[in-house]
């Protein structure tokens, strides 16, 4: 018997954890990380591991910047971590202590301990992680594992990233130090990065409508 979850069994779990709507710029969003969790949660090769949940609070965060009500952020979160049956504290967790560690570290040493030049002694748990994916030819790479290292560039050095010739030296050495693609691992940070530009964009336009509706409604309550 075929046991694996179905996409539509994630789902159909998130929408009995978050009863409320969601609003409609969002949804696309949520759906989307929810079913890449899916997907790689039923993989085989797949391993949690903290740089991927980092960057899958990293995603999480930047995507739902904004949103309204607030307090439902978090409530979304853990219904997304819950329906592909993990433990959203686990997440949460994980990426504030590399988020820390990142904080407390100089880039050059920070990219040096992730391309395996350097032992990152600062964190037992992250070198050993680290060891693991060079090590496995057979380790499972995401777009969320991505995002999760370029997190922790960006919150050693944010003006590093912002540089373009250091940022790809930097995303060059930690890819051939962890056996990584190059090429992948940059697509899918600038496929993120454009992601992000247009969910900022669409959210003015969507600010714009809702202010012209609000003045068009005020001036037929004065008329």
């Amino acid at each position: 018997m075929n046991n694996v979850r179905t996409v539509s069994d994630t789902k159909r779990t998130f929408y009995t954890l978050h009863t409320r709507p969601i609003n409609t710029i969002y949804r696309r969003v949520v759906e989307e990380l929810m079913v890449e969790m899916h997907l790689l949660s039923v993989n085989v090769d797949f391993s949690y591991n903290a740089i991927y949940a980092l960057g899958v609070v990293t995603s999480f965060d930047r995507f739902m910047d904004g949103y309204q009500p607030e307090q439902d952020q978090e409530s979304i979160f853990r219904a997304i971590c819950q329906a592909v049956e993990q433990d959203p504290h686990r997440y949460r967790q994980d990426a504030s202590r590399l988020q820390a560690l990142a904080a407390s570290l100089p880039a050059k040493e920070l990219i040096a301990g992730l391309s395996q030049v350097t032992s990152l002694n600062q964190d037992l748990d992250l070198q050993k992680q680290l060891e693991v994916v060079a090590g496995n030819a057979n380790f499972k790479y995401s777009r969320l594992f991505g995002i999760g290292l370029f997190a922790l560039l960006v919150q050693s050095d944010p003006e590093l990233v912002k540089d373009n010739q250091r940022k790809a030296e930097a995303l060059k050495a930690i890819a051939n130090g962890l056996h990584l693609s190059e090429d992948k691992l940059i697509k899918d940070l600038e496929l993120y990065s454009s992601n992000l530009e247009k969910m900022a964009q669409a959210l003015i336009v969507m600010a714009d409508i809702v202010s012209a509706d609000r003045k068009k409604r005020d001036a037929l309550k004065q008329a």
